[in-house]
């Protein structure tokens, strides 16, 4: 399988796409007025203590206060205002296990909180003291006494030499984890990555020590490195941007980095852009409809909310050949490698509720449930899968760090302010009537203008123009229809003329 990452790059947008056998399997983005905020380490506030939840507020600087539950807390006890990383950190730390929230911070009180996961909706940044510092082949834990070793490795003789070294070349009481691209690495590249982040650590323990809170003290990379850090693992082939300045950002961080990346970094120069040549400016608009087709002819539904997010399966168009067991079966396997593909492209986390089409057989819905797992397996994001119900219903979980695509592309409409349906005409007319008729009595005048939107007035005027004429007749007012583009179709005015 042929993988490439693409980034289209301008002033004001940075658009990365990962492309697996030609077909857009992962997207991100970065604009420069929406900076994503995970993985930024604050020196914060606490602005309120709130025992009944177990959690605190605290001001980071932002317009709305971050979230930090008390499973999240873990203050140094000879730094109050520092925070260490981990639950099981040094014996120098106070351990957030079995305490509660009012025991170890108190309003006023500053602390180090990183983000890790981005303002979603109405909801704060949600914060951790659980200090994590990334680099292309270690993950940093400081103050803490852990060695982790990806679960990607599954070489135990890898995992085993991995860790070994590690072992003897990591400071003491100082905590590392071995990411994936680690697997090959050398001792010496190893160093070099544990080296930076050491000194990276000192930086940040500086600017906490100097900066008043609320203050940024460490900003992660922009999307363009993060591509090299995070995304560039061994499978990718090449990594293709169409920005000159990017590319030249990125072979300056691949040559201190990851030096044998650099023959795979391309620039992009041809006159058709880059995302158009490829087909992937098609896949995102798509990537944000509720409808997805599958080829088949059968069709799934994608509804989300703040917290929830459910998929339907429908036969739509397909009726198969054999029977309908056999057509239902066939058209819920093409919806499960298609669900777990919009997963991962559209970044949908949280609860995710997918209703298949109900099969009798049990064979058959083991074997679904079991093409599902598989599928999802090369999504990277955390997922928890139920056993499907004899419903046809899979529950599952899919960690959530940021706003899914739909959230980051598109806004709520502003006739239904997000709620995906308005009045019908018919209803606003029968309430345009209903006042009429409780008012009327008030009313000295022999008129009554109405100031309605154009498709209002349109059915005023013919589909209930019988009712509007025995309206006239009910209260002995003339009723004039004075259609309005200005107005929201759902908004009128009901004006009684002397």
């Amino acid at each position: 399988m042929s993988t490439e990452i693409m980034i289209n790059a301008t002033s004001y947008e940075v658009r990365l796409a990962l492309v697996e056998d030609g077909t857009l399997s992962e997207f991100h983005m970065q604009r420069h007025t929406e900076k994503g905020l995970m993985g930024n380490v604050y020196k914060g506030k606490v602005v309120r203590v709130l025992p009944g939840m177990q959690a605190a507020f605290v001001d980071i600087g932002l317009e709305r206060t971050g979230f930090l539950y008390v499973a999240d807390v873990c203050v140094a006890s000879d730094s109050p205002e520092l925070c260490s990383c981990m639950t099981d950190c040094a014996n120098t730390n106070i351990k957030a296990q079995g305490l509660h929230i009012e025991d170890l911070l108190t309003e006023g009180q500053d602390i180090i909180v990183q983000v890790n996961k981005d303002p979603i909706g109405t909801k704060g940044a949600r914060l951790t003291c659980h200090i994590t510092l990334p680099c292309r082949n270690l993950v940093f834990i400081p103050l803490t006494d852990h060695i982790g070793i990806s679960r990607k490795i599954e070489d135990e003789e890898v995992r085993e030499q991995l860790k070994q070294q590690i072992e003897e070349i990591r400071p003491d009481n100082a905590g590392f984890i071995v990411r994936t691209v680690a697997e090959h690495a050398t001792r010496e590249e190893l160093e070099a990555d544990m080296e930076f982040l050491m000194l990276l650590w000192d930086d940040v323990m500086d600017r906490a020590k100097n900066l008043p809170a609320p203050a940024v003290i460490f900003e992660d990379l922009d999307i363009i490195s993060r591509s090299i850090r995070d995304f560039f693992t061994l499978d990718v082939d090449k990594l293709i941007i169409d920005d000159p300045a990017g590319h030249k950002k990125l072979l300056q961080f691949a040559e201190t980095f990851a030096p044998q990346l650099l023959d795979k970094i391309e620039l992009y120069d041809e006159k058709i852009p880059l995302f158009e040549a490829h087909n992937i400016e098609a896949e995102i608009t798509r990537a944000t409809e509720k409808k997805v087709w599958l080829r088949s002819g059968g069709y799934i539904i994608i509804e989300s909310t703040e917290a929830l997010s459910v998929i339907d399966v429908n036969t739509g168009r397909f009726v198969g050949k054999k029977n309908l067991n056999d057509t239902i079966f066939k058209t819920n396997m093409e919806a499960a490698i298609e669900i777990a593909y919009q997963l991962r492209l559209r970044n949908i986390g949280g609860i995710i509720i997918i209703d298949f089409i109900d099969m009798e057989d049990e064979q058959h819905r083991e074997t679904l449930f079991n093409t599902f797992k598989e599928a999802v397996k090369k999504d990277k994001s955390r997922n928890n899968i139920l056993k499907l119900s004899e419903f046809g219903l899979v529950q599952m979980t899919r960690k959530r760090n940021s706003e899914n695509l739909h959230q980051l592309m598109c806004e709520p409409c502003h006739y239904c302010s997000g709620e995906g349906m308005i009045k019908s005409r018919r209803t606003i007319c029968y309430d345009i009537f209903r006042k009429i008729s409780r008012n009327v009595s008030r009313a000295k005048g022999s008129t009554i203008t109405l100031r309605v939107h154009p498709r209002i007035a349109d059915m005023l005027n013919e589909e209930e123009e019988l009712t509007r004429t025995r309206l006239e007749e009910d209260t002995g007012k003339r009723i004039i229809v004075a259609p309005s583009k200005d107005l929201h179709m759902e908004k009128y005015e009901i004006i009684w003329q002397n």
